[in-house]
């Protein structure tokens, strides 16, 4: 019995290793070696005041973007002449 194979040996030390480098990484995340990923983007602020007490309310009273709307006259579709013949069960 000594030339048993050595494979479920192995592969407990296999996954001993990924759980000891899995609690590793996450150790190493949790004291924020990897970084959090905020540095460098940029942060969007909208340039308008709170003068509404929660109403959104916008200084500035001309667009920054022209907007023409067009002045198509609106038409109701008209109703369906018949109602499609729909054969009858005997």
């Amino acid at each position: 019995m000594a030339n048993e194979p050595r494979e479920s040996n192995s592969s407990k030390m296999l996954l001993v290793i990924a759980v000891v480098v899995a609690v590793l990484a996450l150790a190493a995340w949790q004291f924020g070696l990897f970084g959090t990923g905020q540095e460098g983007r940029e942060v969007y602020k909208a340039d308008v005041t709170d003068q509404g007490g929660g109403e959104l309310i916008v200084t500035e009273q001309t667009p920054a973007v022209p907007v023409e709307l067009p002045e198509t006259p609106m038409t109701n579709v008209p109703p369906e002449a018949s109602p499609s013949a729909t054969p009858t069960p005997e």
